[in-house]
């Protein structure tokens, strides 16, 4: 029953962090409209749905990677917040390096945008912080034995004896 519990918390822990870190993207990659005052408000239902695509686009490219980095920290147990955030970077960096065309021939990635990297690595360390607070500062913990129940006090000697049924 605590295995159900704990996959439920990690799966709720990995759409806060998605959607957070999804909100960093769009607002990374939209902040020169932002601060361009001339262009007007930004429509807020536009911005929603951009909001919502950048959601999807993070969970879907991160998925897989972040459940490495999950199944790693409930294997060994690992709980603090900087491991989560470095997970976080790795999978911010494996997401943007999915997106980038590798060459083979010389063994390197073509056409890396150094803001575009940060962006998304900096998404990531969010990201994994925010899943550390609601996932990952119990990693591990599903396996614990329950802790045994203490016996009831004894009584006071002046009570009165305790008779057992009779049989």
């Amino acid at each position: 029953m605590a295995l159900i519990g704990r996959l439920v918390a990690i799966m709720f822990g990995f759409l806060a962090a998605c959607l957070v870190a999804g909100m960093i993207v769009v607002g990374a990659v939209l902040f020169p409209e932002f601060s361009d005052l001339a262009s007007g408000p930004i429509d807020p239902g536009a911005l929603n749905i951009v909001l919502g695509f950048g959601f999807i686009f993070i969970s879907g490219f991160a998925l897989l990677p972040a459940m490495i980095v999950v199944a790693i920290t409930e294997a060994f147990y690992v709980r603090g917040a900087l491991t989560y955030g470095v997970g976080g970077a790795l999978v911010g960096l494996a997401c943007y390096l999915g997106l980038v065309p590798f060459d083979p021939a010389t063994l390197s990635f073509d056409g890396i945008v150094r803001r575009h990297l940060e962006i998304m690595t900096g998404a990531g360390i969010v990201g994994g912080l925010v899943y550390w607070m609601i996932a990952g500062r119990n990693a591990g913990a599903w396996r614990e034995p329950p802790r045994p129940m203490t016996p009831p006090p004894p009584l006071p000697s002046h009570s009165p004896p305790q008779h057992s049924p009779p049989s």
